[in-house]
């Protein structure tokens, strides 16, 4: 971080940093709610988008969610945009609250690299020195980190799965089977594997929690934590595995796994029939994990390959 010696020195926070990747994907990758959702925040933290529109005048109205469960609402609303070079916008605690501080993102293009500044200045020194002392600085650091991570995935240096399967079925009965926790129980997981325990909260922020049991009596969690809900054209989860109170936990094969995987499903209807495209990509994880999540692609296209076979059979029985 480094200040200006103006009159706002005092009150402004600047945070600047060089991604190597062109200016338009990085103005994408800023701006992009399917992009901001995976790195928006500190480490630890998620995002719940309530309402945005993008637009000078528009606002944003999101909750971001800290490590420890505590809510957090805030309010943007933008004051310039213009693509790809400049970002201004007030931000403030919630909605119809005074603004606490004012910010610019700039983009500078370096000879195909990109120079992010973003420059906050708070309405008062108070406000800036509570800021510092709850970490912002930090914060804001660890947030650019977060950035770089996702914008070396998008940049091309990781590779996601991405499955596509047409049923002969309308479109909204294969979103019903797909989001309503009676048809997942009947098709969701590995073949063989039953779901005897399970609670479906489908809303952005909400929780689909499962167990599986495995033809030997083994236990397995897993849940998604919905990100975004478009009924019934495209569904985006954080995916992880879980424990029985509903934790964040390790693979139970690998700990080289991801502890949390990027899942974007889309629903695409033509002539009654519906296809599906699942895009699945690691999240917010290690070089070692995202070189273990892209080495497993062929392992994963037979396990989903087998589970599309149930989903098949779920959605046939009762079309």
């Amino acid at each position: 971080m480094s200040e200006r010696k103006n009159s706002t020195a005092d009150r402004e926070m600047v945070i600047t940093r060089v991604f190597d990747a062109p200016r338009e994907l990085v103005w994408d990758a800023w701006t992009d709610l399917k992009h901001v959702s995976n790195w928006w925040g500190p480490n630890g933290f998620s995002t719940t988008t309530h309402a945005r529109n993008f637009k000078v005048g528009g606002s944003w109205l999101f909750t971001m969610h800290g490590p420890d469960g505590t809510d957090y609402p805030n309010s943007i609303v933008y004051s310039e945009i213009a693509r790809p070079e400049r970002l201004a916008y007030a931000h403030g605690a919630e909605a119809g609250s005074p603004p606490e501080f004012h910010t610019t993102v700039t983009f500078d293009d370096e000879g195909g690299k990109t120079r992010v500044t973003l420059r906050a200045v708070f309405v008062s020194v108070e406000l800036f020195e509570a800021a510092k002392k709850f970490g912002a600085v930090e914060g804001g650091n660890q947030t650019m980190a977060r950035f770089a991570g996702h914008l070396a995935n998008i940049a091309g240096t990781e590779k996601p799965f991405v499955l596509t399967r047409t049923f002969d079925a309308p479109r909204e009965l294969v979103w019903k089977a797909w989001t309503d926790a009676e048809h997942l129980k009947r098709w969701f997981g590995p073949k063989g594997f039953t779901m005897p325990q399970c609670s479906l909260d489908l809303h952005v922020g909400g929780i689909f929690h499962y167990g599986l049991k495995s033809p030997d009596g083994h236990e397995m969690w897993g849940k998604w934590t919905f990100l975004e809900i478009v009924p019934p054209e495209k569904l985006v989860v954080i995916a992880s595995f879980s424990d029985a109170k509903c934790g964040v936990t390790r693979h139970p094969m690998s700990d080289a796994w991801p502890l949390e995987t990027l899942s974007t499903t889309m629903f695409a209807e033509h002539g009654g029939k519906t296809t599906l495209t699942l895009r699945w990509a690691a999240h917010n994880a290690t070089e070692a994990e995202r070189a273990m999540f892209d080495a497993s692609h062929e392992s994963m296209k037979q396990g989903w390959g087998e589970t599309m076979e149930q989903l098949l059979a779920e959605i046939q029985a009762c079309g």
